[in-house]
């Protein structure tokens, strides 16, 4: 079938797939904060010697960034920064209770947002050190923050290394002017350049680059100019990912319409002309939409077959606790998933009363699990080895026959293999594997497109 034809035909709504069930499919009446604690306990004592991964959503921007579909408080006023600094620890000590553990061993530290250098660089020190107070990081933990290059310091760089990290991962998007008008995005390509300059000094050792393709007024030849610029800057990584329009859920969005957006083969020929830029520079295709340099750790990880992915995307190592501090985070036991509530103010109000500040979650049971790990597999490795006698299989066989005759998979009784072309639609791919979103006719307004 013609690259048309089959833009077409799978450009469906669907999951990026940073967890099995994805969110809408949890079975939220089946979970419990009372459920949540114990999985946390039994996984950490299963596992502590690996570590445990911490997520902080740090939620605040000066304004907001109209494409954006994370969860974000805008304001100027940056006295909200230490009580908020306060919760995040009041929580982790609840954690550690849970935990049982006076030292914890910590693997993974993510700043995420929001915009955590929307922070002072002192705070995010207290925050940091509060966080490691009386724990054990242990060897070759990788710590890593997001940045907005418009308001990141020298003394944000220099604090956050000093503390362990190693990793930045800097929110561009698009250089070219008109695109950053309609978005709501600020930054200059001096902005960029200056701080990747600092952070080289400093001694960051990866840095990443966010670039989204598929926003408003994009062209191919606006495509081709934020592509050049940022390959020039040389980051040791690239997310060159699929604009997610959802304006149902985010209303930001609809300040542009679709008309603005550029759809089908048009958008499809944005993500070509920047992927074969991407590569012409050096850079390996990791997984969907992630590029890597061959000398950082992403890439070794895949060629080794130990790349994961997560809620924070692809990452270089499998952490099998993960907990999700502040507002909205989300936590994963492998075993299960819990989320915070979403509102600052319902955030504080659990930490004052002393209680988790989860309010929904999913308990994994035996075929989400399997499901769970042929996913991943598929979006990890490009390939899955089917365990045998399960009757999920022959379902997963039965969906995979459309994708077999279109060549974007090669089947047979035993495993699945993604093709080139299939990777393109690798997400259609997973659609396959979804038990769960299969048992549900109606799906419209679930997920962003495909394509």
């Amino acid at each position: 079938m013609h690259q048309s034809s089959l833009i077409e035909k799978y450009n469906v709504a669907a999951p990026r797939y940073t967890s099995y069930p994805t969110v809408p499919f949890w079975e939220n009446n089946l979970f419990t904060a009372t459920d949540w604690k114990v999985r946390v306990a039994q996984r950490y004592q299963a596992s502590k010697k690996q570590g445990i991964s911490l997520y902080i959503h740090l939620p605040y921007c000066e304004s907001l960034c109209t494409y954006c579909g994370c969860n974000t408080r805008i304001t100027k006023n940056h006295t909200v920064e230490n009580p908020y600094i306060d919760a995040v620890l009041q929580e982790w000590a609840m954690y550690k209770s849970i935990l049982a553990e006076e030292e914890v061993c910590i693997s993974e530290i993510h700043l995420g947002g929001g915009t955590p250098t929307f922070f002072a660089a002192e705070n995010l020190h207290r925050l940091i050190s509060g966080l490691l107070a009386g724990n054990i990081v242990v060897e070759g933990a990788s710590f890593s923050f997001e940045a907005h290059p418009a308001n990141t310091t020298k003394e944000h760089l220099e604090v956050l290394y000093a503390l362990g990290f190693r990793r930045l991962s800097l929110g561009i998007q698009d250089f070219d002017a008109k695109v950053q008008h309609i978005i709501n995005r600020k930054q200059s390509v001096a902005d960029v350049q200056r701080v990747m300059q600092q952070a080289r000094a400093v001694g960051f050792e990866s840095i990443n680059f966010d670039l989204i393709y598929g926003l408003p007024l994009q062209t191919l030849r606006s495509v081709e100019y934020t592509i050049a610029l940022a390959m020039e800057m040389e980051p040791d990584r690239i997310s060159f990912y699929s604009y997610a329009h959802v304006p149902w859920l985010k209303p930001g969005q609809r300040s542009f319409t679709e008309h603005d957006l550029p759809e089908g083969q048009d958008k499809l020929n944005l993500y070509t002309l920047g992927k074969e830029m991407i590569q012409a520079a050096g850079y390996k295709d990791i997984g969907m939409d992630h590029f890597a340099r061959e000398e950082d750790a992403l890439f070794k990880a895949a060629q080794a077959g130990k790349l994961h992915r997560n809620f924070m995307g692809y990452a270089d190592r499998y952490t099998p606790l993960m907990i999700g501090l502040g507002v909205s985070s989300i936590s994963d036991s492998w075993t299960a998933f819990a989320q915070n509530v979403k509102s600052v103010e319902e955030y504080y109000a659990c930490i004052d009363a002393g209680k988790l500040p989860v309010f929904k979650g999913h308990l994994l049971d035996a075929e989400d699990a399997v499901v769970r790990q042929y996913i991943l597999d598929m979006m990890c490795r490009g390939e899955v080895a089917f365990k045998k006698g399960l009757a999920v299989n022959t379902y997963i066989l039965e969906r995979l026959q459309p994708l077999l005759a279109d060549g974007l998979v090669v089947v047979n009784s035993e495993s699945v293999k993604i093709t080139e072309t299939g990777k393109s639609f690798l997400r259609n791919v997973c659609l396959a594997f979804d038990a769960r979103l299969h048992r549900v006719k109606e799906r419209e307004h679930l997920f962003s497109q495909a394509i």
